[in-house]
């Protein structure tokens, strides 16, 4: 990684101001799941052991430029203070003169948290008037925030022309291992893309096509690529605005590509609908597919074998309900007994194997879906190339 990080700079004594996603799920007034806090707890108590003075910077949920007291920061600054076991200042503006006063009366080691930056909908649209009022709270700026860094804001892009700027812990490890993953992979690579819609996913999967061994596709969008081949799909979501694509797809990818042989298929969108396996070229009129068969998943775990390089993005079937998200799940538990550098591409898939309860065994996994996809893209990430260079 090419891309300064908080270790190439003195932050001792410093105004910091961090760009963290504390984009988090809240229930009742309460954090539901603190993922994405604890993912920036390395950089948090970086910078609290060596002395800054640190505000924390995110957005939270979609207010649409407007104050929504369901979507305040107070909740996360508690969660965030219990897990530190350290006191947060939690201010209920992000800028103005009651924001400037505190910054500027932060002692080394104390933290500060700013209110939902989305409440201003100069934070979308990266007016340069609210990024530098952001930017003159502090003499640094940080970026831990890969799950926005595809976003092109005032707190992830406009700021760092004001202020030094580089990577937080979470957005180097982020970098690191997505970089390798399209730079460098320990072959055989296998690349397992699943979720509901191709048109998401067609320039990831052009570019993984030149780089992977062997390409394995699941959930939804495998019902696209079926169709494309000339199979009925029944009641199954297909994209035929995308059939066009799929069969280019699937002329390009040749013997790379691993589509489903059979499928758990049902009589309707629920969990409680009738379920049966089917081979895939025999899904009745009225039935939908809503999770791979097990043949499949044989198939995959065939594919797997050997695989030094995973990354998975996208569940096989409708995971939400647990009567069709059981191959996900056996998917997951096939990729944590691997011996290979597995990598989870953010989103559901990150869901997923957050509750089949492997997260540890997996190498990486992603905070970013629309970030982590947009850089197997091959694209730039504006949060990211507004850092500075090394």
């Amino acid at each position: 990684m090419n891309k300064k990080t908080i270790r190439d700079i003195s932050v001792a004594g410093k105004r910091v101001i961090v760009r963290v996603d504390f984009n988090v799920p809240l229930a009742g007034g309460q954090v539901a799941d603190d993922t994405r806090i604890r993912a920036a707890l390395p950089t948090i108590k970086y910078l609290l052991d060596n002395k800054a003075r640190t505000i924390l910077i995110s957005h939270l949920g979609r207010p649409k430029g407007q104050v929504k007291e369901e979507l305040r920061m107070a909740p996360v600054g508690k969660r965030l203070a219990a897990l530190l076991e350290h006191p947060v200042q939690v201010m209920r503006e992000c800028t103005g003169p009651e924001v400037r006063a505190a910054a500027e009366k932060l002692a080394k080691g104390d933290l500060l948290l700013l209110e939902n930056l989305r409440f201003h909908p100069q934070e979308r649209e990266n007016d340069p008037a609210f990024a530098q009022e952001l930017a003159s709270l502090a003499e640094l700026y940080v970026n831990d925030a890969f799950g926005t860094a595809h976003r092109a804001h005032a707190s992830t892009a406009g700021i760092a022309k004001y202020l030094p700027a580089v990577a937080g812990l979470l957005m180097e490890k982020e970098i690191e291992f997505l970089g390798q993953v399209m730079e460098n992979p320990a072959k055989p690579f296998v690349a397992i893309m699943g979720g509901a819609k191709i048109s998401d996913k067609i320039n990831v999967i052009e570019n993984l096509l030149t780089r992977v061994d062997r390409l394995l596709i699941g959930g939804g969008m495998a019902n696209t690529f079926l169709k494309a081949t000339g199979l009925e799909m029944g009641d199954s979501l297909v994209e035929d605005d995308a059939l066009d694509t799929a069969r280019n797809i699937i002329a390009l990818a040749g013997n790379k590509l691993l589509l489903p042989v059979d499928a758990v298929i049902a009589n309707e969108f629920a969990n409680d609908a009738e379920s049966m396996v089917v081979k895939v070229a025999d899904v009745p009129a009225g039935w939908r597919i809503l999770d791979i068969g097990p043949a499949t998943m044989e198939c995959f775990k065939d594919a797997l074998a050997g695989a030094k390089t995973v990354i998975w993005n996208g569940p096989m079937g409708v995971f939400e309900f647990p009567a069709f998200a059981v191959h996900t799940f056996s998917l997951a538990r096939e990729l944590a007994a691997l011996d290979a550098t597995i990598i989870i591409g953010g989103g559901d898939s990150a869901a997923a194997v957050e509750q089949s309860g492997l997260a540890s065994k997996m190498t990486h996994i992603s905070t970013g879906g629309g970030a982590s996809l947009e850089m197997l893209e091959g694209k730039v990430l504006p949060g990211l190339a507004a850092l500075e260079d090394r």
